[in-house]
């Protein structure tokens, strides 16, 4: 029971399919308080359920796309007299069109709509929250391995994922030593997000075969690390970009040629 007693949010649970999901479920399991946000009454219905499943507290809409919604957010919750353990957060969003193609094809518009959900949002909430946050507290963001290598049909998400990989490091410097900061990058896992990505069924075969484990990791496994990552057994750690990926990371991170990272995938 690594989080009796503690309370956090997470931003990013759509679907019981989606690696949020089971980061919520776990840290439950371990007596977590969570609040849960949406971002539309759309979503909304498929998180009910979820949050009465999960024993949610709280939850609130938060469309990150919208200029003043992570403020709304943080006075909402600080008006409930909530002060939270940790932030959980797991969002990204493009136009799946332009994630096909050459990345110089980019619009203007994709490349900011990208960065600001997939990248800002998250400085935004550690902005708005680090007085929600009490002493000790950890946040974290899910990452992705395009951040640091070329791969096909991820494009501009590579971009914002570099981005958020880089702010993690300059948010942790900004918030400890109170609060800690990190990401976890994890290797494809087949999600509603992921369906956006042409030729997925390609990356989770190629990955499979490349990796040491010979497989896929799960969102499960994902959760673990996050749980790691979110708990006090973390206390000494900040600024990492925490690999699960089934140890594709230690062959792709060595000094490689762009070309043959294509071809392994």
């Amino acid at each position: 029971m690594l989080f009796q007693n503690k309370k956090g949010i997470i931003l990013g649970v759509a679907t019981t399919s989606s690696i949020a999901y089971s980061i919520a479920k776990l840290l439950r399991e371990h007596g977590a308080d969570l609040i849960l946000t949406y971002p539309n009454d759309s979503i909304k219905r498929r998180l009910d359920p979820i949050a009465q499943e999960l024993g949610a507290i709280d939850t609130f809409q938060c469309n990150v796309s919208e200029p003043e919604a992570i403020a709304n957010l943080a006075a909402n919750i600080q008006n409930k007299g909530h002060k939270l353990d940790f932030l959980v957060h797991s969002i990204a969003f493009s136009n799946k069109d332009e994630l096909k193609g050459r990345f110089v094809d980019t619009s203007l518009e994709n490349f900011l709509n990208t960065m600001n959900v997939s990248c800002y949002s998250f400085i935004s909430l550690c902005k708005h929250f680090e007085k929600l946050l009490n002493p000790g507290a950890s946040v974290l963001t899910l990452s992705y391995y395009g951040a640091v290598k070329v791969i096909p049909n991820y494009n501009v998400m590579g971009v914002a994922k570099a981005g958020l990989e880089s702010s993690v490091r300059y948010l942790s410097n900004d918030l400890g030593p109170n609060i800690r900061v990190n990401a976890i990058s994890a290797g494809p896992i087949r999600t509603p997000a992921a369906s956006a990505i042409g030729d997925f069924g390609k990356m989770l075969q190629s990955h499979q075969s490349t990796a040491p484990l010979q497989r896929n990791v799960s969102p499960e496994e994902v959760a673990k690390s996050s749980l790691y990552l979110l708990s006090d057994l973390a206390s000494g750690v900040t600024a990492e970009i925490h690999y699960v990926d089934g140890g594709f990371s230690s062959i792709g991170l060595a000094s490689r040629h762009p070309s043959e990272e294509h071809n392994a995938l």
